[in-house]
Parts: C-alpha cells; structure tokens; sequence
C-alpha cells in the first residue's frame, strides 16, 4: 500500500523535551559582524559611537554623527570545523555570503533650544547570528545508538505503543508523541525501527527493554547541516546634550528561522548481529520573533576621554518549533519508510528570555590621528528562562541552567591610526564561556583588523576578524554520553560602503 501523504499534529510544550539549554544558548549569543568599520575594530564602540553597527552595543551612538548617513555591508563568512571522536579526526568548511548590514540615520540640527544641539534618528538592519553551517563526526565507538533508544524506552510500558487495528504507523507515530510525549515516540521509533525489544512481548505493562545490536564496537557517522539567521532591527532615537553627553534608546525586533538536519549511520556490528546496518536522521525548524530594548549615554570628560554605559534589556524570544525524524535498520518494521520527513510534529509557541546585559565603555581620541577604545560587557547566563515556567519540563531545565550556566564577561579592544584619506584599524576580543565550569564550551578569542578611505562624500572600509572557540558536543542527549570534541574557525571578510549626506 503506497501512501504519499503530509502528516501534521501539533504538540504541548508540556510533553516535549525538545527545547533544553542549547536552544537558550544559540539565541544567546551574537557574532561579531555589522559594518566593517565595526568589525575592524572588534565591536569596541560603546564610547565611540559614530556607527550604525555601535548602536548595538550602545544607542546614544546615533547623537555623534554629524551629518545623515546611509551604509551598506556584505560579509564572506567561513567556517572550519575540526572535530575528534573516539580514535575518528574530521573536518567540515561552511562558506557563507551575506548582505549582513544596512541602515542609515538622520541627523537634526536643533536651532530652537541650544542646550540640546541635535536629534538622531536611525534604523539598522545587522545580521546578529548566521547559523549557517556543517559538522561532521566520525569514529568506531563502544556506544551505540541503541544506547539512545533504550535510555529513552525504559520504564515506558509496552501496550500504549503497539499500533492499532486500521492504523497507519505514522498516525501511531504523531498520536504516541501528542498523547504522551517526545520520549514514549522515541520508544515507539527504537521498536519499529529494530533497534530494540520489550523483554516480556505478552506483557502490555512491560517497562524494560533490550538492544538487539550486538557490539563491541561500531562505526559511526554523524553530519549536522544548518541553515538560518537570527535578523535584528534596529530603531533609535538619540540626542546630544551641550557639547559632552549623547543619550539614547532603541527598540529591537528580532526575526529567527533555524533549521538543522542531523544524519547518523552505524555498522561493524558482529557477525552474528540481527542488526548490521542502522541509520537515524532528525531535522527541526524553528521560526520565530524576538522584542528588546537600550537605552545608554556617552559623556565627553574632556578633551580625549569619553566614558560609555549601556543597558540592554533581556531579549523575549517568541518561537515555535516542527521536528520530523526518519530511522532504518535490518530488523525495522516493513512501513517504517512512512514514518518520514512529511510527518511533522508541530509544536505549541514557547518563549525563550535571554538575561539582560551592561556594557561599560571608556575610548581615548587623539584627534584626528586615532583612537584608543575598549568595552566591558557583563551579562548573567544563569538568569536565562524558559517560559511558561508552570511547564514542568520547563522549570526542570530552568532549574538545570542555573546551575550549569554563569556570569559572562566580554572585553573587547580597538584601534584606529588615520594616515590623511586613510584609517588603519585593528582590534581584540575575549568572551567566557557561559557554562560555570567551561568545560561544554570554551573561552572565544578573536582578533580583526581593517582598512578604510575616506573620499570625502563617501567612505570605503573593509575588515577582515577571526576567531576561535572549543566546545564539547554530545550527540544525542541521552545514551550516547561521549561527547565530540569540536573546534571551531570562525573568518569573516566585510566590506562596507558609507554615504553621507
């Protein structure tokens, strides 16, 4: 019987598993892109203002233009991926083209009250994370997938997940996982796809459950593909005050698409396995939107030195999430090929609160040769949440981040040395790792440097940054509990074209 049919059902957050820490860990964060003026200098603008790209770290940046300006931004992005698993070495590139910046802003003369010299108006478009990119793993390890399934099917009773008369088993599927939950559905997939058995078959109340993979050790392949933005606009309102302080404030609106297709197949099972041959894939799809807000000023204390300081308000992220998995292997049932990527579990909207930060800034101007200047961010990963936080799952994994996740500290430092027309640049980042123990992801390090000229009416700036970070990827939450170890390249070439007005 041959059936091509689109299956939808949409699931409680109250049953799922799903959304975890690595989901409030990938909005968390922002790569360091923006003009390349921005980039050139690593992002250290609290102080300095004077770019579009600055109002992301502090909004009174729109009061030091002088005149109206438009810019425009697109950025080469690549990124190595080396990876060791078990006795397994692997690499992965990932090379992405993007216009990653646009904006402009207006600038009003204030000829009516000469303590408030101008109004800035602004609005900037900067891709705040691309989540474009490839991982792959490979190594003979002594955990299989197996592993995966029973962690999942144990203590889960046996009837509720045998298909029913006049039922297909992708309904069975989508109802198991509505009915009682992500874990009971991955049960359902380890027993129709042959992964594994109830000990006691006649017993609709048996909760254990045994592998037929026989192993010492298998081969394994893992490959991780994602696509996706998180897109952040930016409006901003900005005012000088006298000669020596710039405020202003700015709302955020965040657009999100995340979509990650993850492939596994295992073999070198024993000879006399059932099982020889093994493979599991999953894809999600997240979309959504996200809200803040800042607010932050600039003061000149003297003839050289400029002081910043800027709030930037939690980020509510408003998302919602649709999975579909496909699983095959020697002993699987003769219509698990039904079970496939049209058969999508539609989840309930979820919100995911990332904690709020401070940014601290201090920049020295040595007129018009150069610049010094240096940012210091902190921002508590331990305040994260997500929301409904009635949902038990919820408050569990709540629970579980204050506990992993800590204070992070950002410092970042830039200079800028002008030679007539010209401006050379450069700068250094230093980021913790927002777990405690910084064991799950390492410290990021990176540097930049740029170039830019000046022709009067126009600017030309270009930027080249790198930088590095570790981390530790487990590759399924439960079962297989060696995690990979991952090293990332991150290199971003930006070019930047600037009009005034």
């Amino acid at each position: 019987m041959k059936r091509n049919i689109t299956f939808f059902i949409l699931l409680a957050c109250t049953i799922v598993s799903g959304q975890n820490i690595n989901d409030v860990l990938r909005y968390s964060g922002e790569n360091l892109q923006g003009t390349a003026r921005y980039q050139g200098l690593s992002g250290a603008f609290g102080a300095l203002g004077g770019d579009l790209s600055s109002l992301n770290v502090n909004p009174a940046g729109s009061a030091v233009f002088n005149n109206s300006q438009f810019s425009l931004t697109a950025s080469n992005a690549n990124t190595k991926i080396n990876a060791s698993y078990f006795n397994g070495n692997t690499f992965a590139s990932n090379n992405a083209f993007e216009i990653n910046q646009v904006g402009g802003v207006l600038v009003f003369k204030n000829t009516k009250n000469p303590n408030w010299k101008k109004v800035s108006l602004a609005f900037n478009y900067d891709l705040a994370n691309n989540f474009d990119g490839e991982i792959f793993i490979a190594g003979l390890s002594n955990q299989g997938i197996d592993n995966y399934f029973l962690a999942n099917a144990n203590g889960v009773p046996f009837g509720p997940l045998l298909i029913q008369d006049d039922e297909f088993i992708e309904e069975a599927y989508l109802d198991i996982g509505a009915q009682l939950g992500f874990i009971d559905q991955q049960a359902f997939l380890g027993y129709y796809g042959g992964l594994i058995d109830p000990m006691d078959e006649t017993n609709d109340n048996n909760t254990s459950y045994v592998s037929n993979a026989k192993y010492s050790s298998v081969n394994q392949k893992y490959s991780e593909n994602t696509l996706g933005h998180n897109g952040k606009f930016t409006a901003n309102l900005a005012s000088q005050y006298n000669d020596n302080l710039s405020i202003g404030a700015a709302i955020n609106i965040h657009n999100v698409l995340y979509d990650k297709l993850t492939k596994f197949t295992e073999s070198g099972y024993d000879l006399d396995s059932p099982i020889k041959n093994t493979s599991f894939e999953n894809r999600l799809k997240t979309t959504g939107t996200g809200f803040s807000f800042s607010m932050g000023a600039i003061a000149k204390l003297n003839q050289f030195i400029r002081v910043g300081g800027s709030y930037q308000s939690p980020t509510w992220y408003r998302l919602s999430d649709e999975t579909s998995q496909r699983i095959n292997s020697d002993l699987a049932d003769d219509d698990i090929g039904f079970i496939n990527f049209n058969v999508v579990n539609v989840f309930d909207k979820y919100t995911i609160k990332t904690p709020e930060k401070l940014t601290a800034s201090m920049a020295v101007i040595f007129g018009r040769q150069g610049l010094l200047s240096f940012d210091y961010g902190y921002q508590d990963m331990s305040k994260a949440e997500l929301r409904p936080t009635s949902d038990p799952s919820f408050a569990s994994e709540n629970a579980f981040m204050a506990t992993q996740l800590g204070a992070v500290s950002t410092v970042r430092l830039g200079g800028e040395y002008r030679i007539e027309a010209f401006s050379l640049r450069a700068g250094y980042r230093f980021e913790e790792s927002p777990y405690d123990n910084g064991a799950a992801i390492g410290d990021l390090k990176g540097y930049s440097l740029g170039i830019g000229y000046d022709f009067g009416g126009s600017k030309l700036d270009l930027a080249y940054s790198y930088a590095t970070q570790d981390r530790n990827k487990q590759l399924y939450d439960v079962g297989l509990t060696k995690p990979a170890t991952i090293s990332s390249k991150n290199t971003v070439l930006g070019l930047s074209y600037i009009l005034n007005f």
